[in-house]
């Protein structure tokens, strides 16, 4: 299958090109600049420009379409106003490739969508979804749209809702880097109560499960998670024993977040036995990978 994947140099899209060009698919990576993919092939291009869909979809002419690039600046993207450009961006872009023969497409969506029940796991079918940002609030919107289009012209669409990822390149300031980071310099980490339940996924995984995604049949909207339920700081403590420097992990030194959902876990039953995808790294195994990536990276500069 020749699969187009957009945001393909990113933090996620790279492990998605990997699984696509090892699962012996021909991958096209695109991206808004020349960083290297080891995709067949890289085209360099920026979704946001007039006419930018039309070319794309022109050159590349793919079977499937795995769609994630979206605006993703640490800390700002949640009201980004580039999240409307986006929207617009990511339906024009669907359009152009249907019209060039493309039948499959998965679009990124985020866990940020639901409605979180605070007893029980988000379920892609049982669980409301609800408005919190703009960032979620033009996701689902494009969800909606999506779906729409996808039954008029009678396309497979599959909308992937990514919970909390984690792993080797991440944003320094992300939860996971920024412990490691700490712990590596010998610095004292900083956390909150850590009480909340999040389900961590290594990106590693995660981009292997967007490609089977992919390349399925599975159509709807489909958690892309570990399935496991982990306290925050539970995270903190494995670190600081991964690095032998436990007295260095300060749970409940910061305040928490005014609001912080207590629970955002994920039902991972379509994933597993529909998409027929299992993570493969156990959380620990995942953390000491994100560790050594920071402690080579920090020891380097």
């Amino acid at each position: 299958m020749r699969v187009l994947v957009t945001g393909a140099t990113g933090f996620l899209g790279p492990h998605a090109v990997s699984a696509l060009k090892s699962a012996g698919h021909d991958v096209i990576a695109l991206a808004r600049t020349g960083a290297k993919s080891s995709a067949q092939k890289l085209l360099t291009v920026d979704l946001l420009a007039p006419g930018a869909a039309a070319y794309v979809a022109g050159k590349v002419k793919a079977d499937a379409l795995l769609h994630l690039a979206w605006t993703t600046s640490h800390g700002a993207y949640w009201n980004d106003p580039a999240n409307l450009n986006w929207t617009a961006a990511s339906l024009e872009l669907v359009a152009a490739m249907v019209k060039h023969g493309t039948h499959r497409i998965c679009v990124a969506g985020t866990c940020f969508e639901y409605d979180w029940p605070e007893d029980d796991n988000c379920d892609e079918f049982e669980t409301n979804v609800a408005n919190h940002t703009l960032y979620d609030t033009t996701k689902d919107a494009c969800r909606r749209v999506l779906s729409h289009f996808a039954m008029e012209k009678r396309l497979s669409f599959a909308w992937a809702r990514l919970f909390h990822l984690y792993g080797p390149a991440e944003h320094p300031d992300r939860l996971v880097s920024s412990i490691c980071r700490s712990l590596v310099h010998g610095k004292t980490a900083l956390s909150s109560s850590g009480a909340v339940l999040r389900d961590f996924m290594d990106v590693r995984d995660a981009g292997a499960a967007l490609a089977a995604i992919v390349v399925s049949n599975v159509t709807g909207p489909v958690n892309v998670a570990s399935g496991e339920i982990t306290r925050v700081r539970d995270i903190a403590a494995a670190l600081g024993e991964i690095a032998g420097r436990s007295e260095l992990i300060q749970i409940g030194a910061l305040p928490d977040r005014p609001n912080d959902p207590p629970r955002i876990t994920a039902n991972t039953r379509r994933l597993s036995s529909e998409v027929g995808y299992s993570k493969s790294r156990p959380l620990e195994s995942g953390l000491v990978d994100a560790f050594a990536f920071w402690s080579e990276r920090e020891t380097d500069q």
